[in-house]
């Protein structure tokens, strides 16, 4: 499969014209490695959602949140971080990658040639809102990943300087202005700095 993006600016959203000739994610990962410069995820419903790269001071605080969930998860031991780049098989058949994520050590199987293949929701996720993207959009997706299965969820939103906390079952908390992030569940113990996220 390959798709022809001349002319075009992203964010594009491609939906297949025969909903019964849906992308599988094995072809969405064939894509994927036959265009490495493009930033993609795929949807349960076939769409293939295209995305812009992150701007300079989107990319510095994403760095920066990942750099300190890579340490922290170092020294607590118990699990793996990941960062932008990483694409998730999620139960629903769709592939997400979130800005940073964290995955119990117990699912972690290094090796396995197929492994992005196989179904696994990370256990906590961290979206990171740029100026380019809509609130209502980046909301949507923090749901899609509670429908996975991820048990904790955040957005931050540097804009506004809050950090809306997603978990299953339970309303949206959202703290603003907040000097720190703190971990629960999964990753109890992580603490996230954000005063050079708040600026």
């Amino acid at each position: 499969m390959s798709i022809a993006l001349t002319g075009l600016n992203p964010p594009l959203r491609i939906l297949p014209d025969d909903p019964d000739a849906l992308v599988s994610v094995a072809d969405f990962w064939r894509l994927s490695a036959e265009n490495p410069g493009l930033r993609m995820e795929l949807h349960a419903n076939g769409e293939i959602l295209i995305m812009t790269p992150t701007q300079r001071t989107t990319g510095f605080f994403g760095s920066d949140i990942t750099g300190q969930l890579r340490n922290w998860a170092v020294q607590d031991g118990r699990g793996y971080a990941c960062d932008s780049s990483t694409g998730f098989t999620l139960p629903d058949g769709s592939v997400l990658s979130p800005d940073a994520a964290w995955i119990d050590s117990s699912k972690w199987h290094p090796g396995k040639e197929d492994d992005y293949l196989t179904p696994m929701s990370p256990d906590f996720v961290i979206e990171l809102r740029s100026k380019n993207d809509r609130l209502a959009e980046s909301r949507r997706k923090m749901q899609l990943w509670l429908a996975n299965g991820v048990p904790l969820a955040w957005l931050i939103d540097p804009e506004r300087k809050t950090v809306e906390i997603y978990r299953p079952g339970k309303a949206v908390e959202e703290q603003d202005g907040n000097t720190a992030a703190y971990g629960e569940g999964p990753v109890g113990g992580f603490v996230l700095e954000l005063g050079r996220i708040w600026g």
